[in-house]
């Protein structure tokens, strides 16, 4: 189908998130309904990169490779264990009133709970958004990252999303929760460090609703692949359902970008990059 560029500017103005779509078959899907899908993806690569934010600062430094270490955190990170013993440990992450990571402007803080070490079956990272938002997007809410390894050379986390909340800079807001499970299936034998890590999502679910009531239902269709060293999801797809929107989130062959194409049951597609 012939592309055409069409901006929708709730999402985009953040520079999380832009979409085009086809001239044709746009009968039955409406731009408010494609807007609450890019808020939706846009919910996930931040949930996405907050995790990778938590697993970079709650890994013992003294054990990475300093030229495999993520090119700086552009934070304050301060760390304090509450009850004076090794666990818990609380990572205070302040980019104070802004600096950039990755071209994408961070602002406020994570406060960031580890239970005990994260490649240990049991524990828990806990990460709290305070007056945080990425590029004019606030962020809010809770993400829960558990690990849950039965079998050690596969270790698995559970990703629980509570009271998410994304405001954009139109000051429409999206409530958001769900449950991904993540397994880790490269960079096992180095677990202090990270870049060659690659991860796979095989099931999971999680909801966004808009304040005009519109809820989006994503589920994993495919599994999902998301490398730490990249920020985006790879590969894989989401099946999307709600409103009048029944189609599935193409994210690629597995090539570190950040475009993706969602295609409704009707045959129309359209293309989103953050």
């Amino acid at each position: 189908m012939k592309k055409t560029a069409i901006l929708v500017t709730t999402i985009c103005a953040a520079t999380l998130i832009a979409v085009s779509c086809s001239s044709d078959n746009n009968e039955n899907t409406t731009s408010t309904d494609i807007t609450t899908v890019g808020a939706s993806l846009a919910v996930d690569a931040a949930n996405e990169m907050d995790v990778n934010t938590g697993l970079f600062v709650t890994s013992t430094p003294a054990a990475a490779k300093t030229a495999e270490t993520p090119v700086g955190l552009c934070a304050t990170i301060t760390v304090t264990t509450p009850n004076g013993t090794q666990y818990p440990r609380v990572f205070l992450v302040d980019f104070g009133t802004g600096c950039t990571d990755n071209n994408i402007i961070r602002k406020g803080k994570l406060k960031i709970t580890l239970s005990g070490p994260i490649i240990n079956t049991g524990s828990k990272m806990t990460i709290e958004r305070i007056d945080y938002s990425m590029s004019g997007i606030k962020l809010e809410g809770t993400i829960e990252y558990t690990n849950i390894t039965t079998v050690a050379t596969v270790p698995q986390w559970t990703r629980k999303v509570i009271n998410g909340k994304l405001t954009d800079n139109q000051g429409k807001v999206y409530n958001n929760s769900g449950i991904y499970t993540t397994k880790q299936t490269a960079g096992v034998e180095t677990p202090f460090v990270l870049t060659d890590n690659v991860y796979e999502i095989p099931e999971g679910t999680h909801t966004v609703t808009a304040a005009d009531g519109t809820t989006l239902t994503l589920t994993v269709k495919e599994t999902l692949i998301k490398r730490y060293s990249c920020l985006f999801i790879s590969k894989g797809q989401l099946q999307i359902k709600g409103g009048i929107l029944n189609g599935v989130v193409d994210y690629g062959n597995d090539t570190c970008d950040s475009f993706y194409i969602y295609t409704h049951e009707n045959g129309t597609s359209f293309n989103l990059s953050f």
